[in-house]
């Protein structure tokens, strides 16, 4: 019964939203105008353990329609969260269009589809509390000195679009994340390792999540030494997802090709990296997973490289549009904003070596775990300059301890033209990218005893 209560009341919340769409797309009709409206809303529940204890939980929730508009050959743009005042918003976007920019795209016509809502029902939050304190205790009885915090956080999001050139879309999302941190501080030594998980149709694997960070402690627990210099570099899949994935997603963008700024600009076709690099973005898998983007159009899976050659880029409809190409459906919003080129699920295909053997093979070399400023360099050339959050010193195929005061630097071609092999595990990172450790023969290495 409670079930069928909850699906009658989002029935009538999915009648109300459609009835303020009909009413934003009619409004634009009768002003003589075209538009496309895209309406968001979302509650979120983060529950927060701080140091050891549960520090907050709480429900909020938002909802807002952002709107663009064509009016006498200029683009308009409005958004807003107060769904009683539509007149207004139209009124607004129309007068943004007198100074907008020549409108240079169309939007997605004769398009309609709905994705099935999913059944999944989330944790509740005493069940997540529960997990929490369950959490913080099996960490204290690996190591009692360890301030621990845990981060919960359950978001059920819709998003639905409307046109006045025949599109109607709408999605439903529900995510569950959870964190593990542990902070351990010895002297002037501190030392910080998180593991989390992201899922939308599971709840997350909390044993896995623990069992990360427990090894992440137990490799830290004895200090290692490294010489400035060129060693071999083994990046796990979260240090590779937050710099290299990082850098494939800015240089493959529809918008940085356009602006000339990539580095791949009239590269299509070339190889440029290892042939057993093969890069591809899957918008069916992943906590995103959706058949199509926030401009209407649909999504597929495509290949940024095969083999080690360049094979295609990602366009939002605008970009596309300015060099004369159709989008690829990676049109994505943040928040009530403008759609900008965005990937979905970005994927490395896995190698053929364990990372057992990946590190066996190293003589003397080192592991990224976790990075900080992953963004110092000049990324537009393909550069990457990290510092070590957390690292850990290989010597004759062993694991031996953590590096601290160390930073790796280098370029994603030459790196890739030293590519000892990539694992033939995957990890999928935050529900957003699905990465293998990347092992690499030298890569520069800056440390300070």
């Amino acid at each position: 019964m409670v079930f069928a209560q909850k699906q009658s009341k989002q029935a009538i919340i999915n009648t109300m939203t459609q009835s303020i769409l009909e009413q934003v797309i009619d409004l634009a009709k009768q002003k003589g105008i075209t538009a496309e409206a895209y309406y968001r809303a979302s509650q979120d529940t983060p529950i927060e353990f701080a140091n050891n204890r549960l520090k907050s939980l709480s429900t909020k929730a938002s909802e807002g329609i952002a709107l663009r508009i064509i009016a006498d050959g200029r683009l308009g743009f409005a958004s807003s969260t107060d769904l009683t005042r539509l007149e207004e918003l139209i009124d607004a976007a129309i007068a943004t269009a007198t100074i907008g920019d020549p409108i240079e795209f169309a939007f997605a016509e004769n398009f309609h589809l709905t994705t099935p809502d999913s059944h999944y029902q989330p944790p509740t939050t005493a069940s997540l509390v529960e997990v929490g304190e369950n959490l913080i205790e099996k960490v204290h009885q690996y190591n009692p000195e360890i301030l621990v915090d845990v981060n919960f956080g359950i978001r059920s999001s819709q998003t639905k679009l409307a046109t006045t050139t025949d599109v109607y879309t709408e999605r439903s999302n529900h995510v569950v994340s959870a964190s593990l941190s542990g902070n351990l501080v010895r002297g002037e030594d501190f030392l910080q390792a998180y593991s989390y998980d992201v899922t939308s149709d599971r709840e997350p694997d909390y044993n896995q999540i623990l069992d990360k960070l427990l090894q992440k402690y137990q490799r830290a627990e004895q200090t290692a030494t490294i010489s400035s210099g060129s060693f071999p570099v083994i990046f796990t899949p979260m240090a590779a997802a937050f710099t290299m994935g990082r850098l494939f997603e800015t240089i493959f963008s529809g918008q940085v090709i356009a602006q000339k700024a990539s580095p791949l600009v009239d590269k299509l076709g070339e190889k440029l990296f290892d042939e057993r690099l093969t890069v591809i973005e899957d918008p069916t898998i992943g906590v995103s997973a959706c058949a199509f983007d926030d401009e209407g159009t649909p999504t597929s899976k495509k290949v940024l490289i095969q083999a080690g050659e360049v094979k295609q880029f990602y366009w939002d409809r605008l970009w596309a549009a300015r060099t004369g190409l159709q989008s690829t459906g990676n049109g994505f919003r943040g928040g009530l904003s403008r759609p900008n080129p965005d990937l979905v699920n970005l994927c490395f295909t896995p190698g053929t070596t364990s990372v057992a053997d990946l590190i066996a093979g190293v003589e003397e070399g080192i592991i990224i775990d976790q990075v900080l400023g992953a963004g110092q360099s000049n990324v537009l050339a393909g550069e990457f300059s990290v510092n070590l959050d957390l690292g850990y010193k290989i010597e004759k195929g062993e694991i031996v301890g953590r590096i601290k005061n160390t930073m790796v630097a280098g370029n994603i071609f030459e790196a890739f033209n030293h590519l000892i092999d990539l694992s033939s595990e995957t990890e999928l990172i935050g529900g957003g990218s699905t990465v293998p450790y990347l092992a690499f023969s030298q890569l520069g290495v800056a440390s300070k005893q």
